[in-house]
């Protein structure tokens, strides 16, 4: 069996906010590296999804011996990530063949991503092309420029999260233009070329676990 569905898992950073020798995505919580917490959460919704982990090249052989043990006979490939998100997605992008498939692009230190927001953004972005997953903004926020800050409605405002699923053939043509450091996730390259963005509902828990706070959440929630 063989899905029209795959999920690039962005893992190449370093630990350096987690002030961990370990990038984050290989701490483990509960016995299990974060990592392969996230993956599960994909191969739940799919089984037969094509899985593809961007990792940084010094931890290229762990990701290979914890994706063995956990993930034997799974359709998983490992590619090097690059110096920049861009670059890292850009390389597992490559390894789609077809233009007509739905990609996931999701940060790997995201364990706790909901069935049901996985389902909402595979699903929104096979009809609509693209489906980026977001909640509202909890806190009030004020808008600070050139030291002058005002207050500004929340309202207006979304906290973005991942996956962002997109049509393969777009999201690998926006992938073709320059870098730009306006490039803070998928969506923003995919408005390079003057997409609209769909935005979905995600859910609250789907944290990135970035500190060491983050991490005591992840075991509490767990």
């Amino acid at each position: 069996m063989t899905s029209h569905y795959n999920i690039i898992i962005v893992a190449g950073g370093t630990g350096t906010r987690m002030q961990s020798n370990i990038p984050k995505q290989f701490l483990e919580i509960k016995g299990k590296p974060i990592i392969i917490h996230t993956i599960e959460k994909f191969l739940e919704f799919d089984e037969y999804m094509h899985v593809i982990i961007c990792v940084h090249k010094d931890y290229i052989t762990d990701a290979n011996f914890m994706i063995a043990e956990h993930f034997p006979g799974k359709d998983i490939h490992i590619v090097i990530g690059g110096d920049t998100r861009f670059q890292s997605v850009k390389n597992g992008l490559n390894l789609i063949k077809n233009p007509n498939d739905i990609v996931g692009i999701h940060d790997a230190a995201r364990p706790f991503v909901s069935h049901q927001t996985i389902q909402t953004c595979f699903e929104t972005a096979s009809k609509k092309g693209n489906a980026i997953p977001v909640i509202d903004v909890a806190e009030s926020i004020r808008l600070v420029t050139n030291g002058i800050n005002k207050a500004v409605s929340r309202d207006d405002y979304k906290v973005v999260q991942t996956p962002q699923c997109f049509l393969v053939s777009l999201i690998q043509k926006a992938f073709e233009q320059p870098f730009s450091p306006f490039f803070t996730d998928d969506a923003t390259v995919l408005e390079g070329i003057d997409e609209p963005i769909y935005l979905v509902e995600g859910n609250t828990e789907n944290i990135k676990i970035t500190t060491p706070s983050d991490l005591k959440y992840a075991e509490i929630y767990l």
